[in-house]
Parts: C-alpha cells; sequence; structure tokens
C-alpha cells in the first residue's frame, strides 16, 4: 500500500509520521517533529535532530553551527524530513484542531434526513455563534447521551496550506490530500478502540503537548465531552497540579461524576505524571497509551522512547485504514476548496455551461470518425479486392509475355533456317557450276575454296594455260582474279591463280 503522512499541527509544533499498511499491521516508517515558528538557528538543530531511519535512509543534517539567519522555510523543513520519500505517490492526512476547528454540541431534533439535518445544525451554529457554515465544512458525530457534536472549520487552515507550500516548493500542483481529521475525535476513537472500557466507565484522555494540553472524556466507548485547550504544556508546566485543577472543572462542565480511568500520552507520560494522577484520583486506573499494534521495527529506540508525542498522527493513521476496510466511518473535514483544487479538471461555474457544447462537439466528431472508420473500412475491402484482380491479371500477363517470347524465337530460328536454306542453294548452284566448267576443260584444277562472313567466296587453284583461268574468272558475275603466279610443277609449268567473287551475285558459266 501506497505510504500515508500524517500531519498534526498544534500551535507552532508540527509533528510528521510516515506509515504503511502492511498485512494488516500498520508499520511506522518515519517520524519528524518541528516547530514551525521558531528561529532559524533552532529549527535547523530540531531538523538533524529528527528521527528518519527508513532502510537506513537518514535525514540530510543541517549544520547546527550555521548561521542563525540562515533562511530555513517551512516547506523546507517538511520537505527535509520526508527526504528520499516519493511523495506524488503518498497521501497527506491532516489531523487539526484550535482555532482551525470549532465544536458545537447540537440538542435539537435529529432528522432521519442526513441533509435535513446539517440544514438544522448549520442553522443552529449561525443563531448562536454567529457563523455561516458550509455543508462541506461540517462534520458531527454522536456523543454519549445521544446529543450531537457537530464540528466545522472555518477560514485557512495552516496545516493544509503547507502540505500545499510542499507540493509548490517540489514543483507540483498539489499532493493529494483524502481527508481531514478532527484532533480530539480521532484520538478518542483510537484509545476506545484500544482499551475497550467498560459501558459504564467514565475514562479521561490527558493528551500533553509542547505548549497546550487536552483534556478529552469518555463514557463507555464513545465520546462524552471534549474539554476546552488548556494553555500548558511541557515547556511552560511548572506543576501538574493546574491539570487537577482544570480537569475537575471540566468533569463539572461536562456531567462527569467519576473517573474510572485516566490514560495519559503526548511529550509526557512520564512515572512521576502517573503517580501525581494516582494521587488526585485514587480509585482510577491510571495507565499511558501503548502502541504495541504499530509495527516500530523501521524507527530507532529514541523514536521508540518518545512514541506517546506521535499518539495523535498515529490515531489519524488508524482511523483512516479503518475507514478504507470499511470498519469504521469518521468524519472528513476537507475544506471544498481544496476537493476543487485537486480535481483533475477544474470547473468554475460559467464552465458547466459549457459541458453541453463540449459534448455535443465530441458527439459530433465521434460521429464523423465512426462515419469516417466506415469508409475507409471499406476502401481498405475494395483495395484488398483490386489486389486480387491485379495479381490474377499479372498472371495472365506473365503468360502472354511467355508465348510472345517463344513466338519471337520461332520467328528467329525460321529466318535462321531461311538463311541456311538460302545460303544451301547458292553452294550448291556454286559447286555445280565449278563442276561444269572444270569438268570440260582438262588443263586446271582447284585446291582450296573459302568464304568469309560477308558472303565473299576465295577460290584458290592451278591451270596449264593463262586464257583458261580468264575465262573462269569471267563465268562469275563481279569475280576478281587477284593473283596470278607462274610456278613450276615437277617437268611442267602451271599459273597458280586466287579468284574472288560474291556468292549472292553468282549466276554461273556464262558459257
Amino acid at each position: 500500500m501506497k505510504p500515508l503522512i500524517c500531519t498534526y499541527c498544534e500551535g507552532t509544533d508540527v509533528k510528521v509520521a510516515v506509515v504503511a499498511k502492511e498485512k494488516d499491521q500498520i508499520k511506522l516508517l518515519r517520524t519528524a517533529d518541528f516547530d514551525v515558528f521558531r528561529p532559524k538557528a533552532i529549527q535547523a538543530d530540531a531538523v538533524a535532530n529528527v528521527s528518519l531511519e527508513v532502510n537506513d535512509i537518514s535525514l540530510l543534517e543541517v549544520d547546527k553551527s550555521s548561521d542563525s539567519s540562515a533562511s530555513v522555510s517551512n516547506e523546507g523543513l517538511l520537505n527535509n524530513a520526508l527526504a528520499n520519500i516519493k511523495l506524488a505517490n503518498c497521501e497527506f492526512i491532516p489531523a487539526i484542531t484550535e482555532p482551525s476547528i470549532h465544536y458545537h454540541v447540537y440538542e435539537g431534533a435529529k432528522e432521519t434526513n442526513p441533509a435535513k439535518l446539517q440544514d438544522a445544525i448549520i442553522e443552529e451554529i449561525q443563531k448562536s455563534k454567529n457563523v455561516s457554515v458550509a455543508r462541506d465544512n461540517l462534520g458531527y458525530t454522536e456523543l454519549a447521551g445521544g446529543a450531537l457534536l457537530s464540528i466545522f472549520v472555518d477560514g485557512e487552515i495552516h496545516c493544509i496550506n503547507m502540505i500545499g507550500n510542499l507540493a509548490r516548493f517540489n514543483g507540483k500542483r498539489y499532493y493529494k490530500i483524502p481527508s481531514v481529521k478532527s484532533a480530539e475525535v480521532t484520538l478518542a476513537y483510537y484509545v476506545a478502540k484500544k482499551k475497550k472500557f467498560f459501558p459504564d466507565d467514565y475514562s479521561l484522555i490527558v493528551y500533553i503537548g509542547k505548549e497546550y494540553s487536552k483534556l478529552i472524556f469518555l463514557q463507555g466507548r464513545k465520546l462524552k465531552h471534549i474539554g476546552t485547550t488548556l494553555d500548558v504544556g511541557t515547556l511552560n508546566l511548572h506543576t501538574y497540579d493546574v491539570y487537577f485543577s482544570k480537569i475537575l472543572l471540566e468533569m463539572e462542565n461536562g456531567g462527569i461524576p467519576r473517573l474510572d480511568n485516566v490514560i495519559l500520552c503526548g511529550e509526557d507520560d512520564s512515572e512521576n505524571l502517573i503517580l501525581s494522577f494516582y494521587g488526585t484520583f485514587p480509585e482510577a486506573n491510571v495507565s499511558r497509551l501503548e502502541f504495541d499494534d504499530i509495527d516500530l521495527g523501521q524507527v530507532d529506540e529514541e523514536v521508540k522512547n518518545k512514541i506517546s508525542s506521535f499518539s495523535v498522527p498515529i490515531a489519524v493513521a488508524h482511523e483512516y485504514f479503518d475507514e478504507l476496510s470499511k470498519e469504521y466511518k469518521g468524519i472528513n473535514l476537507l475544506p471544498s476548496y481544496v476537493k476543487e483544487e485537486q480535481k483533475f479538471l477544474q470547473f468554475g461555474w460559467h464552465s458547466y455551461l459549457m459541458l453541453p457544447i463540449l459534448f455535443a462537439v465530441a458527439l459530433y466528431f465521434t460521429y464523423h470518425i465512426l462515419q469516417n472508420s466506415k469508409q475507409i473500412s471499406e476502401l481498405n475491402k475494395q483495395i484488398t479486392e483490386l489486389k486480387d484482380i491485379q495479381r490474377s491479371n499479372q498472371k495472365i500477363l506473365d503468360q502472354i509475355n511467355y508465348f510472345e517470347n517463344r513466338i519471337v524465337g520461332f520467328d528467329a530460328a525460321k529466318a535462321i533456317l531461311d538463311s541456311a536454306s538460302i545460303g544451301s542453294e547458292m553452294w550448291g548452284k556454286m559447286t555445280a557450276d565449278m563442276s561444269r566448267f572444270i569438268g570440260g576443260r582438262k588443263s586446271m584444277w582447284l585446291t582450296s575454296i573459302s568464304a568469309a562472313q560477308d558472303r565473299k567466296v576465295t577460290v584458290t587453284g592451278y591451270g596449264m594455260a593463262r586464257n583458261v583461268l580468264t575465262e573462269f574468272a569471267d563465268s562469275y558475275n563481279a569475280s576478281l582474279l587477284r593473283n596470278i603466279k607462274y610456278e613450276a610443277l615437277r617437268k611442267s609449268t602451271a599459273y597458280k591463280f586466287d579468284l574472288t567473287f560474291d556468292l549472292l551475285n553468282i549466276e554461273g558459266d556464262k558459257k
């Protein structure tokens, strides 16, 4: 589960407890305690002594010897106290008390309709205190005896502002604040859950702070009376007797006949205080508030020894986790302006007038997108069909090309055969003519016949008489008797000749 950061702001004192719930047990991860209005040097010393053990991660200490004029803002102190924690993933639950919170006991008729009951309480507060209260800023709980204790906030709340400033300090618009609790009511719920008093018991919770103290009375396990805040605490307390006189006065104001139990918590739960209460209320069971249901394994011994001073933040964590598990329905005093600030989209009243237009525009574009999507789908289908046709046509074209190549090859072969046929006919005519000429004249013979690519035929041979060679040359058109040599052959003489003519222009023997 994501970490929960519970804060308690009482006067100038700020207490912080970082908790998480694992396997149905709350684990305390870190604590911090500092004064937001002390001189800067004292603030730095307070921050340096904050317990910040979370998996051996310690707070970045501020140099105690630094000049007292060093500027350490409240949000800077809180940010240092929460160092190495991903604050954007956390939830903040502030607990508030007077003067940010006000109480009013409502003893009028209890309407069954919650809205009408709220209106009745608001109306009574308006008449008795002359204060206008918004519904979102009002909560109530039933007291022992049947009356309703109404709780409302008025004006700015310092503890919420501090969390907002911390968010802006870290460049965020806000940190998530799901709920705001009443310190007294939450502490009363936690003590009643822990102690399990008898129904007829009258019990007193004494919370001692540094400058202020709280007196909270219970009857059985229900809240009976919240006394006025005492302006005494560990920093200005000189004797415990002041508590006893104030307690007796508040018992009279709240109709408390006796005290069966006294529970001490806060900055002081020492043995001396316990013995002093025993001396004044000998019949009461005096004890300190224990935190045996909290896993303290992540904090050091110093924090464990003063764990009671963080009673309110721990009580806030218990109440909030019980609300999440539907075990308890507490009071949420989260102001409406904080709810608006945390909305993902923030609208003013005039912005809501635009919602119908935005809806119409969205509907219009949605319709056209769907129409275009349908048209695109149809076009894609047509493209697929055309591609199939293209593939079929390509197959036909490939077959046509194959047969065209076959036809072209046939024509080329036929031309070659025709050419060869023509050449064989010419050679036949030439050899026949030569055979007739030479056969009729016994005085010449041939030694070789050769042909060039340009169809020029060269005939080489011998003749006994020169005039026979001349007649042989004249028997062919355009023939050329290129060379005649006189050579001796054994006992006779002969003429060697070279005759060239064109095979295509053969007309045969002129004789």
